[in-house]
């Protein structure tokens, strides 16, 4: 148990030790944008990262898209539950359902999958990546906002940096190495930025609501449960394929969220803030669990 422990802790404390220094730049003021890191992260980082690790990793192109598949299908299955649910509990499918929807994977699944299930796991994560990201930039802009732009889909640069890695590993072909290099060093920004982004954004939220925070993310971890255990059993995942949809499943809700939120539904901008909040901290305590007792 005292090993399963250290195991657990050995994977976890990285992620909150990283996290909690982007906490503390917000707390001492230090400069700190979050949109040009954002910016960064999002169309040089994310792309770099997707084609440097999967063209380097040994995956079999059909698991890989079978992933994406059961991405799309818990993202799917988080807003046809998180409508009802909302639905149930009266509260702006608007306001809330964005946030119920896309987890966190980014900035907390990729390094913890990585940690915990080494360079397959990751790589097997970044399915669930692009899946989320076009997801949020699509539906989960246009849920509050009232307004879809097919326009952002076909001019985001992970939409290409995929299509060139299943290019790759499906012709055993890899880049020349200078290329690949560059890619190595850009791609290797990412974790640490998220991590650092994640925590000041974390330090800049404030909570209105937490009895309703604590109550939305009940609802998205029996969500989160119920979605990757169905998916388990249609797809027949073991092994790492299987660790990491629970995982992914189980990330609290994306910080991402709450910008759109806070645009286009501002009154419930501080409702958002503390579920998203209090779903990120939940997590310290139910990765430990999945982590002993799941996977």
């Amino acid at each position: 148990m005292e090993h399963l422990f250290l195991n657990v802790l050995n994977v976890v404390l990285p992620v909150l030790i990283c996290a909690g220094i982007g906490y503390v730049l917000a707390v001492i003021q230090a400069p700190f944008d979050n949109k040009v890191i954002g910016g960064i992260v999002s169309k040089v980082g994310y792309p770099t990262l997707i084609i440097s690790h999967l063209s380097s990793t040994k995956l079999a192109v059909g698991t890989f898209l079978d992933m994406m598949t059961a991405a799309a299908l818990a993202v799917a299955g988080f807003g046809v539950l998180g409508y009802v649910g909302l639905k149930v509990l009266r509260l702006p499918v608007r306001a809330f359902l964005t946030p119920l929807m896309h987890g966190n994977v980014g900035n907390i699944g990729l390094p913890i999958t990585l940690l915990a299930l080494g360079d397959a796991g990751m790589a097997y994560t970044m399915a669930f990546v692009v899946v989320v990201l076009i997801s949020i930039f699509t539906v989960g802009m246009w849920i509050p906002a009232g307004e879809f732009s097919p326009r952002k889909l076909a001019t985001s640069p992970i939409i290409y940096a995929v299509g060139l890695a299943l290019i790759l590993m499906a012709t055993g072909q890899s880049l020349p190495q200078p290329v690949a290099k560059s890619f190595d060093i850009l791609g290797g920004l990412s974790i640490p930025l998220m991590l650092l982004t994640l925590g000041h954004t974390l330090a800049t939220l404030r909570v209105k609501s937490l009895g309703r925070a604590v109550l939305l993310t009940a609802l998205h971890l029996a969500m989160a449960v119920a979605i990757a255990s169905v998916l388990i059993w249609l797809f027949g995942f073991t092994g790492t394929e299987r660790g990491v949809l629970i995982l992914c499943c189980l990330m609290p809700s994306s910080v991402a969220t709450y910008l759109f939120i806070d645009q286009h539904v501002p009154e419930y901008g501080p409702d958002v803030a503390g579920f998203i909040l209090v779903s990120t901290l939940g997590t310290v305590l139910v990765l430990p669990v999945a982590l002993s007792y799941w996977i």
